[in-house]
């Protein structure tokens, strides 16, 4: 079924199309919601979450072309994700950038990161502090500037880009630490 027939039939709450729907995109969402929260269980709790916001809202659904219902649910679970860690204040904490150290020569180059598997890589992002898993995802992966990020945080702009450069000092020190264990 297509997506615009597959929306259309979901307005209309027809249970099979709605199954259709979590048999499409359950995995694809449960990818972003254990992005965002970094564990299993919880990114379970956000899927069914997000799902019955997903189901429950689609009046407000508008077709925009092939990719907009993907888009759409892909929005809601990230909101259901951030809301989850605000409501837990996981993330927002202030870090003023001059507790920063100054960069250091020591990220690896793009070749390296090219060899390091995907999973850890993902693993790596993963075990990423709360508040800097969060901006680093919302930043790399959902294109948003540190105003933004500070808007859907509320945190100031100077937070965003302060967690953003922990969470690649951090990923870049995990990186140097498995090439060194990977003898390259």
């Amino acid at each position: 079924m297509e997506e615009l027939e597959l929306s259309n039939l979901c307005k209309k709450r027809d249970a099979r199309a709605q199954k259709e729907l979590y048999e499409l995109y359950a995995n694809r969402l449960y990818a972003i919601c254990i992005r965002y929260s970094g564990d299993r269980d919880t990114a379970q709790d956000l899927l069914h979450d997000g799902f019955i916001k997903i189901l429950c809202s689609f009046e407000k659904f508008t077709w925009r072309g092939e990719g907009s219902l993907r888009a759409w649910m892909d929005r809601i679970m990230v909101n259901t994700s951030l809301q989850y860690l605000r409501d837990k204040k996981k993330i927002g904490q202030e870090i003023e950038l001059e507790q920063i150290p100054d960069p250091e020569n020591d990220e690896p180059n793009d070749n390296d990161i090219d060899s390091i598997p995907q999973k850890v890589l993902f693993q790596f992002i993963k075990d990423l502090p709360d508040g800097y898993r969060t901006v680093f995802n919302l930043y790399v992966l959902e294109k948003k500037s540190h105003r933004e990020i500070g808007e859907i945080l509320g945190i100031n702009e100077r937070s965003s880009a302060s967690q953003l450069f922990r969470a690649k000092k951090t990923l870049a020190e995990r990186i140097n630490e498995w090439m060194d264990e990977q003898g390259k």
